[in-house]
């Protein structure tokens, strides 16, 4: 049995518990930065798996690393696990979590055979934006020595290398300056009307840039 065929009948043979965990974890919505509990599953599964495993990394209690092989050639698979607030799992983080656990554990399994070392990173508060628990791991060196990382997303349709549009975020004051409405309004600076220029312009641009530049 060749690599490729050995790891996919590891799979199925650890499916049942993959489908599990992700249930598990959708009946247990936890919000960034507080995913203590998916953070402890996961990570027990990938230790009772062989693997080495470090929770609170780089400072994030609820982060964690797993590893396995020796290989030269080391590969990341990104493990996201965190819920969106009043709403649940709805972006399938859950679905993400129990994907990268089954990819690490089975990857495992001919990691030194193929060259491989297998890191599966627990990444929370995905839904953070900017403040985002992938951000701190790169800055604070959890990626070092990575070749490629890799994670599966749910989406209506297969797609194996999908489009992604990176995004930044940011706050915006409009300060006005107060007047008499009637008397004086030449005397006066209308933040509101600022911000309504700011909106409109914007949505006009959209339509006059290309999908990749957005």
């Amino acid at each position: 049995m060749d690599a490729k065929s050995g790891v996919q009948e590891h799979i199925k043979t650890i499916e049942p518990k993959l489908l599990e965990m992700s249930h598990r974890i959708h009946a247990h919505p936890e919000l960034g930065y507080e995913e203590e509990q998916a953070c402890a599953w996961l990570s027990e599964s990938l230790h009772d798996a062989g693997f080495s495993v470090e929770t609170g990394i780089c400072d994030l209690p609820t982060a964690f690393v797993a590893r396995a092989g020796n290989g030269p050639l080391h590969l990341a698979i990104c493990c996201e696990y965190d819920a969106l607030p009043g709403i649940g799992h709805a972006c399938g983080h859950n679905v993400i979590a129990a994907i990268s656990l089954g990819a690490g554990m089975a990857a495992a399994r001919i990691a030194d055979d193929a060259g491989l070392t297998i890191s599966v990173i627990g990444t929370p508060a995905e839904e953070r934006g900017d403040a985002g628990g992938k951000i701190l791991l790169l800055e604070r060196g959890a990626f070092e020595g990575v070749h490629a990382a890799m994670m599966v997303h749910p989406s209506p349709k297969d797609s194996a290398m999908p489009r992604i549009i990176a995004a930044s975020m940011f706050d915006v004051f409009y300060t006005g300056k107060e007047s008499h409405a009637s008397a004086h309004p030449e005397l006066g600076i209308n933040a509101a009307d600022a911000l309504t220029v700011a909106q409109t312009a914007i949505g006009l641009l959209r339509q006059h840039i290309r999908s990749t530049d957005r």
